[in-house]
């Protein structure tokens, strides 16, 4: 399971340091796709194709938006030996991340953020919208 709230920087040549404990359960090859809220989805290669089996399986009236969006734009990242991937300039460009990225543990896949959209995130998620949530999915 993924999770934690990691802070790091971005470099001029686009790579972003993948912390440790979100390697472990990505491995060292790795799939970064764009996201929703104006994030990077990082699922592991496991992950990645059972998402594809998912959508594969839907109808393609109903999901030819999300295979454009989600296929079109991903991009295979692999670890350098620094603990490094390099972020294509344009999911760099989507993500609006440029120097401060937070790097999230969301589940079954990571999200990169730029750091301002991150905050941006967190202030809208309280408690009182979570358990909003929770009770209209009966959680």
């Amino acid at each position: 399971m993924l999770i934690g709230t990691y802070q790091h920087n971005i470099d001029s040549k686009g790579r972003v340091f993948v912390p440790v404990k979100l390697r472990a359960d990505l491995g060292d090859r790795f799939i970064v796709s764009k996201g929703l809220d104006g994030c990077l989805f990082v699922y592991s290669v496991e992950e990645w194709k059972r998402l594809e089996d998912e959508i594969r399986n839907l109808p393609f009236s109903q999901s030819r938006q999300i295979q454009r969006f989600l296929f079109a734009g991903a991009s295979e990242a692999e670890v350098d030996s620094q603990g490094r991937v390099c972020v294509p300039q344009i999911l760099r460009e989507y993500a609006g991340l440029d120097k401060e990225v937070t790097i999230i543990g969301a589940c079954s896949r990571a999200e990169i953020w730029s750091r301002s959209r991150w905050e941006g995130e967190c202030s809208e998620i309280t408690p009182d919208a979570i358990a909003e949530i929770m009770e209209k999915l009966n959680f």
